[in-house]
């Protein structure tokens, strides 16, 4: 029965046309529309956030191009239900008909191994491989299969998109087209969805049957906080709250609460996130906000993440937590981060500014007669190990992208400075 399967399945689009969102890749004369106007697609990782259509348009390439398509879940598959999908794909493909589609979900949750027993069936052209990944692919997936791959980025839904996406599921589901629903305002159901059109369609239909027996359904941002607002342990329970959690989380670490920061870390724990993904994040956070006032952040969040990739849960959040605490609890500093965004900018403002030839690699007789490092100074000849030069092109000279936080570690490196360099670096 339809009234059994979620709003958002039932709007699932069974053909292009249907289709919502991503026009930088589907829109008129776009990469992944003109591959398919070819009649042939190339193994390829499809990354973005949830809820942005991976699934879907795997799907749909299924459908475009009359191939079958086999389908796994990283989350419960091993190398052996790998093995078995391509041997059924193999099946499936008949004389010199084009290779199936092997739709991988959460291609990220593959370790080395798994990802390595696709190779031979994607370069022989068994498959299609087609995996979905809302983590960065560079991280996640083995170089060796990235590079068989293109890789297609996805966008959050824009405003228009989703509300786009609303007024289809009004006037198109086969339940809902029979009711009278009116939307007099979107922005409650906007913010709950978060750009992810299933985070959408699960509010719209948890809204609306909160108006079971009601002639006329009428939607307002008061009604929809409401209906949320009791759901809320329901709707965390599935993850609903991914960014907010994760968000609320590197705040409180950055704020240096640790009690807080244990709270939405459990939390996550609890909703089932992947525990690396919350590494990654703390790995980011150690330089990003901690940084130069205590780089032994850095050396502990990355330990956290190797000894998690090997240890594994539950055991795997005793270390997180110890890690989680240690960062809440140092000195802060952004000065890293603010730096190295300073010196793009100067890099992006003057991009073709010329070396000074004092400091060129001279591998050659003719560099050598050009002047290529001609002139330049070997700090470890002199005391101390350094001798006063200027190694920034000529018209950016005295630029300073660093500036110290002030924090007690951060001091001694602006002390140390300040005696090397004197006025240049005055902070």
């Amino acid at each position: 029965m339809s009234e059994n399967i979620p709003l958002a399945e039932r709007m699932r689009p069974r053909k292009l046309e249907e289709y919502i969102g991503q026009s930088h890749l589907l829109g008129e004369g776009k990469v992944i529309t003109n591959v398919l106007k070819s009649g042939h697609i190339p193994s390829m990782i499809l990354w973005g956030p949830p809820g942005t259509g991976k699934t879907t348009l795997a799907g749909l390439f299924s459908e475009s191009l009359n191939v079958p398509i086999v389908s796994l879940s990283a989350i419960n598959s091993g190398v052996k239900d790998i093995r078995d999908a391509i041997e059924k794909a193999e099946r499936l493909k008949f004389f010199d008909s084009k290779p199936p589609i092997l739709f991988i979900d959460e291609i990220h949750r593959f370790s080395k191994s798994q990802q390595d027993s696709l190779l031979g069936a994607v370069e022989k052209g068994i498959v299609k491989l087609i995996g979905a990944t809302t983590e960065n692919p560079s991280f996640e997936v083995i170089p060796a299969l990235l590079s068989r791959c293109q890789l297609y980025t996805l966008h959050h839904f824009t405003v228009e998109e989703l509300e786009a996406i609303v007024k289809r599921a009004i006037e198109k589901d086969s339940l809902l087209s029979k009711r009278s629903i009116k939307i007099e305002e979107f922005q409650a159901l906007l913010s709950y969805s978060g750009g992810d059109a299933r985070r959408l369609l699960n509010v719209l239909e948890l809204v609306i049957n909160q108006f079971m027996g009601h002639e006329e359904i009428v939607i307002t941002n008061a009604r929809v906080e409401e209906v949320i607002t009791s759901n809320k342990s329901l709707y965390d329970k599935t993850g609903e709250y991914h960014y907010d959690v994760i968000s609320a989380f590197i705040k409180s670490v950055r704020g240096s609460d640790p009690n807080a920061a244990l709270f939405y870390m459990a939390r996550m724990i609890e909703g089932g996130e992947d525990p690396i993904f919350i590494c990654r994040r703390m790995i980011i956070l150690a330089a990003e906000d901690i940084g130069l006032a205590n780089p032994n952040a850095l050396l502990l969040a990355n330990n956290t993440f190797q000894a998690v990739h090997h240890i594994g849960m539950p055991e795997g959040r005793i270390i997180m937590s110890e890690c989680a605490i240690y960062l809440a609890s140092s000195p802060k500093s952004n000065s890293a981060y603010e730096a190295i965004d300073a010196a793009i900018q100067a890099v992006k403002k003057h991009p073709n500014l010329t070396i000074p030839k004092y400091l060129r690699n001279a591998p050659t007789q003719l560099m050598k007669n050009l002047d290529y490092g001609k002139g330049y100074q070997y700090a470890h000849s002199y005391t101390n190990n350094f001798v006063a030069q200027e190694f920034l092109p000529e018209e950016i000279s005295g630029m300073s992208f660093y500036h110290p936080g002030r924090n007690q570690n951060e001091e001694k490196l602006a002390q140390y400075l300040k005696a090397l360099w004197k006025e240049k670096y005055g902070f």
